[in-house]
Parts: structure tokens; sequence; C-alpha cells
């Protein structure tokens, strides 16, 4: 019997395709959404052809800009032992061509060993999204992506800072320390609430993601509102040479309010650090503009 560390652990460190902080959740998100349909109706086997779509879906919305076919997660997972690929022929996938696996009426599931710990320790799927969620990424995004694979499960701030097995641990003075360097203000649009003495709908953004080796420090941070934290993490809004803000052309959004809080951003200078403070540094801004923001940018406003 495996046990639930060793449960964790396997999913800590899915095999990867990893050169110089490059993204390939593709393995994260298959295994989040297999177990987003266990949770909801302990289905065994699921059908290439009838998942393909979603999975499509969520490595479009959730992985990197470049195009990768659901088929290569549906065959690589397996070599995780978390995953099993049947095909009439018994256990054993075909490989990783889309028409190989449509035509051999392949089927996944969690690996059956997987599928009794689970039924044993209901607590260990929630705890297995966590380490998928934390390694791969960012806070922001957490509550969307359970939504995205239907996984219903409670995330608090300090479930976000449970560090995974063999992983360091996060500095929880960043925040404090980034919101001070901005002064408070969102570095995008100004926004500055309070309720009382303490801020509202402010954050602490990582530019380079924490779940990819980015530091928490300053030079790694900006003081945003929670929609641009939002945006950053979703690749709508980036930084560009001379602290200027970078908007998508991806990006659509005909309101008046789209206009005013997003494509009007384009080609504005960011809002701080104040003096002395260290501003973002090249290769976190770098990395951001090469890993998650999409497309091309939009010219300068005005």
């Amino acid at each position: 019997m495996i046990a639930s560390m060793d449960w964790l652990e396997r999913a800590a460190r899915l095999r990867q395709w990893s050169r110089d902080g490059v993204r390939a959740p593709h393995k994260p998100l298959l295994l989040l959404y297999a177990l987003g349909r266990f949770q909801a109706d302990a289905a065994d086997e699921l059908a290439y052809s009838a998942v393909e779509a979603d999975l499509k879906r969520l490595l479009v919305e959730y992985g990197p800009s470049r195009v990768t076919t659901p088929a290569y997660p549906f065959h690589h997972l397996v070599s995780d032992g978390v995953w099993e690929v049947c095909t009439a022929h018994g256990v054993g996938s075909p490989g990783t061509a889309v028409r190989e696996l449509r035509a051999s009426r392949a089927t996944g599931r969690l690996a059956p060993e997987l599928q009794e710990a689970l039924r044993r320790e209901p607590s260990l799927l929630a705890r297995m999204a966590r380490v998928l969620l934390d390694l791969h990424f960012p806070a922001s995004l957490h509550q969307d992506l359970c939504n995205a694979v239907g996984l219903e499960m409670e995330l608090s701030e300090t479930d976000t800072l449970t560090p995974a097995p063999g992983r360091r641990q996060r500095d929880r003075r960043m925040r404090e320390m980034v919101l001070t360097a901005y002064e408070y203000q969102c570095a995008f649009c100004g926004y500055d609430g309070m309720i009382g003495a303490a801020p509202v709908g402010l954050e602490a953004a990582h530019v380079r993601w924490w779940a990819f080796d980015g530091p928490d420090d300053v030079d790694n941070g900006l003081c945003l509102c929670s929609l641009h934290h939002k945006l950053f993490d979703k690749g709508v809004l980036g930084l560009g040479d001379g602290r200027r803000i970078l908007v998508s052309q991806q990006f659509i959004g005909r309101s008046e309010a789209a206009r005013e809080h997003v494509t009007a951003l384009a080609g504005r200078p960011l809002t701080g650090p104040q003096p002395g403070a260290r501003p973002v540094a090249a290769a976190h801004r770098s990395w951001h503009t090469s890993q998650v923001f999409r497309g091309g940018p939009r010219p300068s406003v005005g």
C-alpha cells in the first residue's frame, strides 16, 4: 500500500520537459482535471475523444502560448505512476498521436492504487490538488482553475503558503515589502483603496512566478489591484522596456470600462516604486514576457 505522502511526492515530482524556466504545465493540468472528474463522480475511465476538447481548452487558457496537443500529457502522464491508459488491447498507451488515441478508443484513468487511496482517505484529493496548484500556477489563478476542472475545495491564503514536499517556503514578508515599495498603490492604475488603516484590493504580484523559482524579493514584485493582478497573471498585461505597460492584442473588451481599465494602459509608465526601492529586474520581466504574456502588445494609446 502506497502511503499518502508518497502520492503527494509523485504529484510534486511530475516529469516535465523544462529548460530555463520554460512553462510546461500539461501534465499538472491533466491530473487536476482527472482529480476534478473523480471528485464529481468517481469516474473510472475518461475516453480521450470525450475529454480532448476540455483538455485543449485548459491548455489554451492556462498553458503557455505555444500550441501543444492534449495527446501529449494523456500519453506521458503514465510515466509518473498516477495515470493509466488503456485500449481494446489492454493497458498501455498507443502513443502521442491524436489519430491513434482516437482510433484505438483510448481511455485514461487515475492509477487504480491512487483511486483506492483517494477513497480510503478523501482529504488526499485536496492535498494533491494544492501541491499541483502551488507548484505550477500563481495563487491568483487557483480558484479559477479549480472552477475550470470542477474541483470543489477550500482555498485560503494559508493553503497557498503551504510548501509542497521538498520545496522552499515562501517569505511571508514579501507582501508588506512590495506594498511599501509602491506606497500602497497599484503600479498600473494607481488605485490605493483603504479601510481604516488597512489596504483593500491591493496585492503583491510575483513577476516571475514563485512556482518557477521567482524570488520573494521587491525586484520581482509589483503592487497591483486585484483586477490587474489577475490580468497580469493571465498574460493580458505585461511589462515592456522603459517600465512601460504592455496590453495583449489578444485581449478584447468593447465596453467603456474595459477600455478605461485595460486597453488604455498600453504604453503607460508604471507608478512606482518609490525612490530607493529596487524596480523590477530585467531578467524577471523577460521571463514574464516569454512565458506568460500572450501574443504581441497593442500600440501605445494616444
